[in-house]
């Protein structure tokens, strides 16, 4: 089967009976990843497991791994991928995740990727990691992210192009002001955009060949790009059912 993008057609109801098994949601900055995760934990009762929450949490708890991080942290160099793919393993060693799970940040490079694929015997009955890209046109994701500004004051978010204040840079409500964060420059995003590409091609080439991967058409409203994800993830368990992790051990 190759990878397909899935039409704003195609539609799929949840299933209370269907094991989602983990799924990696992947996009550029701005595509919407946080909001689909969400959804995704709501509609099938599944954990999100973010690399930054548990890098945070294990320095919080001044575990073993999380010293590790913080000494490597406070030198200003990058945790490398066996600390991260340790802490992971603990995370995933937790029973809410026998049924499913969302990864955000994780797998960052093919090592981790690689490292990933290779746990299936860790767990029963779970269906093969499957990956779901988010596109959106470069432009409207320009203008999501250079466009959006916050109110100091009571924290509503509006957008310059699409969701504009009545009286230009003012809150509506507070009449405040509004800010733009410093990641929301279009510096910044140029080279978030960069290191995504960087970071994240070789991620999504690698379930590409594994045919575990498909893309979603995310310029669309809320509820639209949810139904594509949807119809997108059960397409993927046709292929990699419950039980497809154990068989194969990643090796698909």
């Amino acid at each position: 089967m190759t990878t397909s993008i899935v039409s704003e057609t195609e539609t799929a109801p949840a299933d209370k009976n269907f094991l989602p098994g983990p799924v990696l949601l992947l996009g550029a900055p701005g595509v919407g990843k946080g909001t689909q995760a969400q959804l995704l934990m709501a509609v099938y009762g599944i954990p999100q497991i973010s690399t930054g929450d548990i890098l945070r949490t294990n320095i919080a708890n001044g575990t073993k791994l999380g010293k590790s991080a913080k000494s490597l942290m406070d030198e200003g160099k990058l945790v490398p991928d066996d600390l991260v793919n340790d802490m992971v393993a603990l995370r995933l060693a937790q029973s809410d995740v026998y049924s499913g799970y969302i990864l955000d940040g994780f797998p960052r490079t093919l090592v981790q990727a690689n490292w990933f694929d290779m746990q299936g015997p860790n767990f029963r009955n779970m269906p093969l990691p499957v990956a779901i890209g988010i596109v959106v046109d470069h432009t409207e994701l320009l203008h999501r992210i250079t466009g959006r500004r916050i109110c100091p004051a009571c924290k509503r978010i509006y957008n310059i192009f699409s969701n504009p204040p009545k009286i230009d840079e003012r809150c509506d409500i507070e009449g405040a002001k509004l800010e733009q964060r410093p990641d929301d420059t279009e510096e910044a995003f140029t080279r978030r955009m960069k290191e995504y590409e960087k970071l994240t091609a070789p991620v999504i080439q690698h379930y590409k060949d594994k045919r575990r991967f498909r893309e979603v058409e995310g310029q669309a409203s809320v509820d639209e790009v949810q139904s594509r994800i949807l119809a997108a993830l059960k397409d993927l368990r046709k292929e990699f059912p419950p039980g497809s992790w154990n068989s194969q051990s990643g090796s698909r």
